[in-house]
């Protein structure tokens, strides 16, 4: 590394080979002085290498403005360093201290109705407020003074999943802050009245200070300044990070900055892709939800978190060992899965297995969450399965550093299709346009078929089959570029609702599917949604459900591969293919569910000349993962399968039966000479350190 070059991944203290990351938040100001000791021994014979201190920190570390107390925090940071534990210290701003929000309330954000979010929980604070910002980046300034040159520091950790309760403010500060984006966006009014088509209802401003952030309205506001609020508080909490990451580059380049982003089922108002760069390299918390996709959607977005680090390795900063405190009903983790779903974030990237939280706490809202240490103690199953991912990923430390292998299929994902699409006043409510997203992955699962979950502005080249699931804002460019993808040989899928509206959710005119409809071949006059129970049938067999297209087809080279057998469009296609250059432009009108676009993948992929790399008997029950040389296979069923002679040598699980929950890794070739290793756990070598 150059010398002020800021490295991208880890700074570990101690000299050595690579190593996966393994640990958890840790609360140590929860539990009294003599518990760290035990901690510390037990984080040591569990494996643990790193953990996220001083999350939630602040009151403690700044119990009243400008004095600090880092007595505390300098003793636990030793501790950990003496003890061959690296820490990713955070910033402790996520959550301000009773006395910053008793001393100015105006931090405090406005919900939509214009009622106050009161102090009580955590992330009580406006992104734009100038007073919050002011009293946090000096506890930052702090911080950074500290410990930016202290041996045990490898990362910084920036607030704390930035947008999980307060992604949306609706305050007066978020209204100026939101005028000057708008100013900085449009440049004039006249462009931002053209922009939002505020003809309608008689909308149009003469000047910004007039306008408002989406408060709660007599009927339903304007889309576009829907979707400008949902980019402007996407955008200002980015600039929270930039400020802070800031102070941090400017005490010590040499560390690496990340924050923890939240890509998971249901958390849609940060665009992360638009993140990604900010960052010296990922980190993600990901919990997961029960239902028959649940495995399907922890590798969904695991998947998508590889490639929003651009398939280079990530951290992977929270996840629970068994149940969580905040579902309507909290299930425990059965036998295998903390480490099957561990390992199934490493196989898409992951160098870092961390958790929420080292030790269960014993009173707050989250003392029914799960940790490594449960209320249980050491003398627990929980405890037996931490130490043993632990052993497991000090034997596959050799897969750390590796990039992720790209597949030969993509799904794009776009975050502003998934704003705009579930918008109000659309032919239906009850569109999602992650669940759609996520029926096109399992489907590639069951068929064996390995695919990356790319953000949309991601380079299509090395793709043979690209699925664009409900990409409903098409920017001209964007059409352009999924047309030549085709033209050159790439085969493309869309489906319904897509490439209907342009980048300031104006319809594209014409008839749709807008921008695609020449690509694709057909026309459609009007939509036909269906209602909540309703489905027809297509004469392949396959059921659809809450979406139906009235499809004329345009170009006489278009193939339909379906049509509607039932319902108000019987007799109509339902399902198109269009050849275009080399490639193809395919479109899926209803919402097939993943046992019927089974088949209709099936046929894709073979018109496209892709095939499983799985054996037979493994497709569908098996995910097969591939980093470098490093193949992943993953057990996707509660029942033991059995695996056919694989090549290569077994870095995890060398027996002829996967087991149920299991997972293996096999090397296809030998692993890159790496330099001696040194033990986990044993003490670093000394360090001079003094605070700054």
């Amino acid at each position: 590394m150059a010398s002020g070059e800021t490295p991208s991944w880890l700074r570990w203290p101690a000299a050595g080979r690579p190593r996966l990351a393994f640990g958890a938040d840790y609360n140590p100001e929860q539990w009294p002085r003599a518990v760290w000791d035990d901690d510390v021994r037990a984080m040591r014979a569990a494996g643990v290498n790193i953990v996220s201190l001083a999350i939630f920190s602040w009151a403690r570390l700044e119990p009243a403005p400008a004095e600090y107390d880092f007595g505390w925090l300098d003793e636990v940071i030793g501790l950990l360093h003496d003890n061959g534990i690296a820490v990713d210290l955070a910033t402790a701003t996520a959550s301000p201290p009773p006395w910053l929000t008793t001393a100015h309330p105006e931090i405090l954000p406005v919900d939509r109705d214009g009622q106050t979010v009161w102090p009580g929980a955590r992330q009580h604070w406006r992104p734009t407020s100038p007073v919050f910002r002011a009293h946090a980046l000096r506890l930052v300034e702090a911080m950074a003074q500290r410990y930016a040159h202290h041996p045990a520091l490898a990362a910084w950790h920036i607030s704390n999943e930035l947008g999980c309760h307060n992604v949306y403010d609706y305050s007066d500060d978020a209204a100026r802050a939101f005028r000057h984006w708008l100013r900085a966006r449009y440049g004039s009014v006249e462009a931002l009245n053209r922009a939002w088509g505020t003809d309608f209802w008689s909308q149009r401003y003469g000047d910004f200070g007039q306008v408002l952030p989406p408060r709660r309205a007599a009927s339903h506001p304007n889309p576009t300044q829907q979707l400008d609020f949902k980019r402007f508080s996407s955008d200002a909490l980015r600039d929270h990070l930039r400020a802070e990451r800031e102070i941090l580059r400017a005490a010590n380049p040499r560390i690496p900055i990340t924050t923890n982003f939240m890509v998971m089922s249901g958390t849609s108002g940060m665009n992360y892709a638009d993140w990604a760069d900010e960052v010296d390299f990922v980190a993600n918390d990901h919990y997961r939800h029960p239902g028959p996709q649940s495995l399907d959607e922890l590798s969904f977005s695991a998947n998508l978190v590889g490639n929003l680090a651009g398939g280079r390795p990530w951290f992977l900063m929270e996840h629970s060992t068994s149940a969580v405190n905040w579902q309507p009903v909290n299930l425990a983790k059965r036998h295998g899965e903390l480490a099957r779903d561990s390992l199934t974030h490493v196989a898409h990237g992951a160098d870092a297995v961390c958790y929420f939280q080292w030790r269960q706490s014993a009173a707050g809202a989250e003392k029914y969450h799960s940790a490594m240490v449960p209320h249980a103690g050491e003398e627990s199953a929980v405890f037996r399965a931490v130490r043993d991912l632990g052993a497991e990923l000090a034997d596959l430390a050799e897969v750390a550093g590796t990039d992720r292998t790209p597949a030969e299929v993509a799904i794009l994902f776009d975050w502003e299709s998934w704003w705009v699409s579930e918008l109000d006043s659309h032919p239906t409510s009850l569109l999602r346009y992650r669940q759609e997203a996520l029926d096109w992955y399992s489907a590639l699962l069951a068929l064996g078929v390995r695919a990356d979950v790319l953000p949309v502005a991601a380079p299509l080249d090395g793709y043979r089959l690209v699925v664009a699931p409900i990409l409903h804002v098409m920017p001209a460019p964007l059409a352009a570029r999924l047309g030549r993808f085709a033209e050159q040989g790439g085969h493309l899928v869309t489906t319904y609702f897509s490439g209907v509206v342009d980048e300031h959710d104006h319809v594209w005119l014409g008839g749709y599917p807008g921008a695609l409809r020449d690509l694709l071949g057909i026309r459609i006059e009007e939509f036909g949604p269906l209602l909540d129970g309703d489905q027809v049938t297509l004469d392949t067999g396959e059921v659809g459900t809450l979406w139906t297209d009235r499809i004329e087809v345009t170009d006489p080279d278009v193939t339909v591969l379906a049509s509607y057998h039932t319902g108000e469009q019987a007799g109509r296609p339902a399902i198109t293919r269009r050849p275009v250059g080399t490639g193809s432009a395919s479109y899926v009108s209803t919402r097939l569910g993943v046992a019927g676009l089974v088949p209709v993948l099936d046929q894709l992929t073979q018109a496209a000349g892709l095939a499983s790399e799985l054996p037979e008997a493994l497709r569908g029950r098996v995910e097969l993962t591939i980093r470098g040389a490093y193949r992943f296979l993953i057990n996707r069923t509660d029942e033991p399968v059995g695996l056919p002679s694989l090549p290569g040598t077994a870095l995890l699980g060398d027996d002829d039966v996967l087991p149920p929950r299991g997972v293996t890794v096999r090397t296809l070739a030998a692993a890159p000479d790496r330099p001696p290793a040194a033990g986990l756990g044993v003490p670093l070598a000394a360090s001079r350190w003094s605070p700054g």
